[in-house]
């Protein structure tokens, strides 16, 4: 299944790139990278030759898509590892 705006929640987010656009920690909003890990309740981000761990339930987040679509998600549609969230789906 190719990975689109509406299929992103059932797709491994590892290797996209992504922005936090809001957060309940001041922090790490607008904090951007690479997702180079996620398990179910947190995405790591590569940023600035550091790893930051980002929970998934206090943020929202824009995902670069392979064919450089940008996409909005709330990062609670995202809770679960990628195997439970196609469950969802089938």
């Amino acid at each position: 299944m190719k990975i689109t705006p509406t299929t992103i929640k059932f797709h491994e987010l590892i290797g996209l790139e992504a922005r936090i656009i809001e957060s309940s920690d001041p922090n790490i909003k607008n904090l951007s990278g690479k997702v180079v890990d996620e398990t179910k309740n947190t995405l790591k981000l590569y940023v600035k030759d550091n790893v930051k761990i980002i929970p998934k339930a206090c943020s929202a987040f824009i995902f670069n898509l392979p064919d450089n679509i940008k996409v909005k998600i709330h990062g609670s549609l995202l809770i679960g590892r990628p195997e439970d969230r196609l469950e969802k789906f089938r």
